[in-house]
């Protein structure tokens, strides 16, 4: 008359097997996660520096003109001088 089937067995070892197994899937990814965080901040940060130099490599050249301008000019004040009377 019974014709319910009997509940399966449980079998607990396996069950805490397979959790365990899905906390340390779940630890890897959220340490590859982390590291590529990490990755995507340095990338971040290198750009924000290349962004800079781009900025200020005018201003270096710039700079750079006047000081060899400068020697340039001092150079002939002196050989003027040298020569001059």
């Amino acid at each position: 008359m019974s014709d319910t089937a009997a509940p399966p067995a449980l079998d607990y070892a396996e069950q805490v097997a397979r959790v365990l197994r899905s906390n340390a899937e779940t630890e890897k990814f959220v340490a590859e996660q982390r590291k590529l965080i990490a990755e995507q901040s340095k990338l971040q940060t290198e750009t924000l520096k290349i962004g800079r130099d781009c900025l200020l490599a005018p201003l270096s050249i710039g700079f750079a003109g006047i000081a060899a301008a400068a020697a340039f000019f001092g150079a002939g004040a002196a050989f003027v001088k040298l020569l001059g009377p």
